[in-house]
């Protein structure tokens, strides 16, 4: 029976965007382009628009589970769609490393410790998801939720009592980055906007998906937009040339409009909102490498746990492996976190490139949202070429799909709702 709402399904197109990212981002993009990282994130907000307006176009006129896999082999068969499987599962071994970490750096603002500490968290929360996946634990999606709603909260607060500290001199030098550094800064901010595509995998649970998904959406882009913005602003105009080198910028924030003791409150609420969100990507990765395996789009060996009530164990011991490796790497070479953003922020971009260009061949000609769509692609193709030597990653992937997908055969799947 269907049963989403427009504000039950804008509260879940909410949980899926607003994510891990902004406890972390404000500050990298302002490191990369300096007050002109408010133009990336004004940029973003605007490309929201015409991006949730295609996914929920797409899911009031095709609602299926699969979600953006579904629209893609329609429009362009299934060794297309086999590569948006593939993208969002070696997405997640690269991403979630980097989630662990903005969570240590929150918890080394508060404990100290430096880079160790940070490691240690990350190590700790990686290892707490892969065992709560193991024994077929899942965080409800109501504590889902209710970690979206304390992120919310929080961004709220640190931005509202942190504005009257506000100072316009921190807007000069706008640009010391060079405009250039503006598509750089996009390029990492994508983390913090992936998701509009994650609710059309509920498009059939809505009462009525071509009216309530649409207007869930809408709701959801002025939230979104607006929190964002506010927080990006306030980083910039409160902390000035600090946001740039700060660990926990939000942390910051709250530290100057509530008092130091909110530190500890940002650092708890980071490690848990961080929990959640790897917990849901850790599952939901899991049961798409095995249902890849399944269609026979992975080896068949992942295929064991793809049955409803299942645990994919060997597809959830590829994807915590690969986290771990992805940390041990980022760890040695001493990199930082934005290498892992910007990798898995291009998985992400080329499947919105594959999902826009579906929009284009699927959606009504001479319709709004077939328009929007072929902004969207644009706009979408901007961020491509702005991932620059990062888009290696998911061409490599989408490349290696495609052969194995042509060798072995398959049939393509369909991508679970968690991501």
């Amino acid at each position: 029976m269907s049963t989403l709402t427009v504000p039950q399904g804008a509260a879940l197109y909410i949980g899926a965007v607003l994510g891990t990212g902004v406890v972390a981002l404000p500050a990298l993009a302002a490191g990369v382009a300096g007050p002109a990282s408010l133009v990336a994130w004004l940029a973003l907000v605007v490309l929201s628009v015409p991006l949730a307006a295609t996914f929920a176009a797409l899911g009031a006129r095709y609602p299926d589970a699969g979600g953006v896999s579904t629209y893609v082999r329609y429009a362009f068969g299934p060794r297309a769609s086999a590569v948006v499987g593939w993208c969002f599962y070696f997405a997640v071994p690269v991403g979630a490393p980097a989630a662990a970490l903005f969570a240590g750096d929150y918890t080394a603002d508060l404990l100290g410790g430096g880079r160790v500490t940070a490691t240690v968290t990350a190590l700790a929360l990686m290892a707490a998801v892969t065992a709560a996946n193991l024994g077929g634990v899942r965080v409800s999606g109501r504590l889902q939720l209710g970690l979206a709603g304390l992120l919310l909260t929080l961004l709220l607060v640190a931005t509202v009592t942190s504005l009257p500290h506000a100072r316009l001199d921190n807007l000069t030098p706008f640009a010391p980055e060079g405009w250039l550094a503006v598509g750089t800064a996009a390029a990492l901010l994508v983390w913090s906007f992936a998701g509009w595509e994650a609710i059309t995998h509920l498009a059939a649970d809505f009462r009525r998906p071509d009216r309530d998904l649409p207007r869930a959406a809408a709701v959801a882009v002025v939230v979104v937009g607006v929190l964002y913005l506010g927080v990006a602003v306030a980083t910039v105009l409160v902390l000035g040339p600090a946001a740039s080198g700060s660990p926990a910028p939000l942390a910051d924030l709250l530290a100057v409009g509530v008092g130091g003791p909110a530190r500890a409150l940002a650092a708890v609420a980071a490690v848990l909102l961080t929990l959640g969100t790897m917990n849901a990507y850790y599952a939901g990765a899991a049961k798409l490498g095995a249902a890849l395996g399944r269609d026979g789009a992975l080896p068949s060996a992942l295929a064991a746990g793809s049955r409803a009530g299942e645990v994919p164990r060997r597809s959830l011991g590829v994807v915590s492996g690969g986290a771990t490796l992805s940390l041990a790497v980022v760890t040695v070479a001493d990199v930082g976190v934005r290498p892992l953003v910007l990798l898995t922020s291009g998985c992400f971009v080329l499947v919105y490139a594959l999902g826009t260009a579906a929009a284009i061949r699927l959606l009504p000609r001479g319709s709004v949202t077939r328009r929007l769509a072929f902004v969207a692609l644009v706009a979408v193709a901007a961020l491509l070429a702005a991932t620059g030597v990062y888009l290696v990653w998911p061409l490599l992937i989408a490349a290696v799909a495609v052969v194995y997908h042509k060798v072995f055969g398959g049939t393509g799947v369909s991508t679970p709702a968690t991501l």
